[in-house]
Formats: structure tokens, C-alpha cells, sequence
């Protein structure tokens, strides 16, 4: 008899608390933790490393049948990412690949790309992901879906201690006039959970 396999997709502005959410539950209910954010870092990284500028979408595209991206887990359920079998975990996280990461994820072909690999993920194992489209493009048909958020001054104080981790801090002012307000918008898709964390003193 076949596994069934069950999909969570959560969706949600930067710095609403998603990967918090998305490991503690991955962890309480045994199943994969899929960061769709490392994936993009890694074709970021493909990009950095060849000097190719990643909002130069025909470049970026050209460049795609070169990469291929893979995921392992470590015995503590840690995701591993690889580019073309090496390692690149720790790559991912370094403050330059950032933009690269970012604009790239704005290129459809990119998405495209990614999209069965995150897809058949799903297909093989039971899943939690989270980042930009989850529930409505790449997972339309998971089991739940949650569309997170934080108000803005929460947010901007997670993305500002984010930012001091990694060596690049910033003014909170700075980092709070680049937060926008969130909606559980139509575009989030049906059976649509909504989930709003207020920041407590």
C-alpha cells in the first residue's frame, strides 16, 4: 500500500516568523522541513561565482541547464543544499549572495526551474514549505495552507537581529521603512488559514 503523503504550505511577508514556524512544526510532526529560500541562495551562488548579473533574466536563464540543485539532510534533519554536487550550505548564507538570491527569484524561468523540484519533494515525502507563491503556484493542492504575519515593527526587529547574525547590521529605522504591512489576500488560494502574531511586551 502507498505512503500518503500530506503538503503544509505557508506563505507571509519577510520576518512574519515562517521558518520558525515551519521548523518547529517539521520537528513536532516528523515530517520534511523544505527551505525554498536556500534553493534560490544556491542558484545565487552559481551566478556570484561566474559573474553572471542576476537581473539580467536572458543571462540567468542561459546559465540554467548548467546548475543542477539538490537537497540532502544531515542526521539532525538539517537541510543541506547542493550546487552541482558540492556543498554550499554555508556559502548560501554569506551577505553577497543575498541580492543575488533575490533577484533571481524574481525571474520566471528561474521559478520555473525550481518548481518540479520542489514539487517532487512533496511527491515523495510528507512536507512543510515556505516562501513567496508556496500555496498558490507551487503546492495550489496542499493539505493546509497558512498565510503568517507579524505587525511591522515585530518584523523589522527580527529582520534587524537577522541582519546583526550575519555581519551586516542595519539602523532599525532603516530596515522598518522597508517593511511593508501585510493581507491575507484572494491570491493566497482557498482553504487559505490566516494567522496574525502581535508582538507582546
Amino acid at each position: 500500500m502507498t505512503e500518503k503523503h500530506y503538503a503544509v504550505a505557508i506563505d507571509g511577508p519577510s520576518g512574519a516568523g515562517k521558518s520558525t514556524l515551519a521548523r518547529a512544526a517539521a520537528e513536532a510532526l516528523h515530517i520534511l522541513y523544505v527551505d525554498t529560500g536556500a534553493i534560490y541562495r544556491t542558484i545565487g551562488v552559481y551566478m556570484y561565482r561566474h559573474d553572471i548579473q542576476p537581473t539580467d533574466a536572458a543571462a540567468v536563464t542561459a546559465a540554467l541547464p548548467e546548475i543542477t540543485v539538490s537537497l540532502r539532510y544531515d542526521e539532525d534533519g538539517l537541510q543541506r543544499m547542493y550546487l552541482n554536487g558540492e556543498d554550499v550550505t554555508k556559502e548560501i548564507r554569506l551577505p553577497a549572495i543575498s541580492r543575488y538570491a533575490s533577484d533571481v527569484s524574481a525571474i520566471p524561468q528561474v521559478r520555473d526551474y525550481l518548481m518540479e523540484l520542489q514539487r517532487s519533494l512533496a511527491r515523495e515525502h510528507s512536507v512543510i514549505m515556505d516562501g513567496r507563491d508556496i500555496g498558490t503556484v507551487v503546492l495550489p493542492d496542499a493539505d493546509v495552507k497558512i498565510f503568517l504575519c507579524a505587525d511591522v515593527e515585530t518584523r523589522a526587529r527580527r529582520r534587524c537581529l537577522e541582519l546583526e547574525q550575519r555581519g551586516t547590521p542595519k539602523p532599525f529605522d532603516e530596515v522598518l521603512h522597508t517593511r511593508a504591512g501585510c493581507t491575507v489576500s484572494s491570491h493566497c488560494g482557498p482553504r487559505t488559514l490566516g494567522i496574525l502574531y502581535f508582538h507582546t511586551k
